[in-house]
C-alpha cells in the first residue's frame, strides 16, 4: 500500500511551503495601503452568487460610505439615534 513515512513526509513539505509563502506575502504587503482614502460620496459593492445548477444564486449590490463617521453611524441601533435621524 503507501508508505506512511513518505505520505508524512510530503505534507511536512507542503506546510513549510505554505508557511514560507505566508511569510513572503506578509513582508512584500506590509507597506501597501488598504482600503481607500476617507471622502465623499459611496463605494458601490456588488455581491454576486451563482450555487450553480438551474437558476441557482442571487445578485445584488449596496453602498458604502467613504466617510468613516457616515460609516460607522450605519451600525447604530434605530431606538439609539436622535428621532431626527430615524
Amino acid at each position: 500500500m503507501f508508505d506512511l513515512g513518505l505520505i508524512a513526509y510530503f505534507s511536512l513539505a507542503i506546510l513549510i511551503l505554505l508557511f514560507l509563502r505566508a511569510l513572503w506575502v506578509i513582508r512584500h504587503e506590509k507597506d501597501q495601503g488598504r482600503g481607500s482614502l476617507p471622502g465623499q460620496g459611496d463605494h458601490e459593492v456588488r455581491a454576486d452568487y451563482f450555487s450553480g445548477g438551474a437558476g441557482g444564486g442571487h445578485s445584488g449590490s449596496f453602498r458604502v460610505p467613504k466617510d468613516p463617521q457616515k460609516y460607522a453611524q450605519q451600525f447604530v441601533p434605530k431606538d439609539r439615534k436622535p428621532k431626527d435621524e430615524r
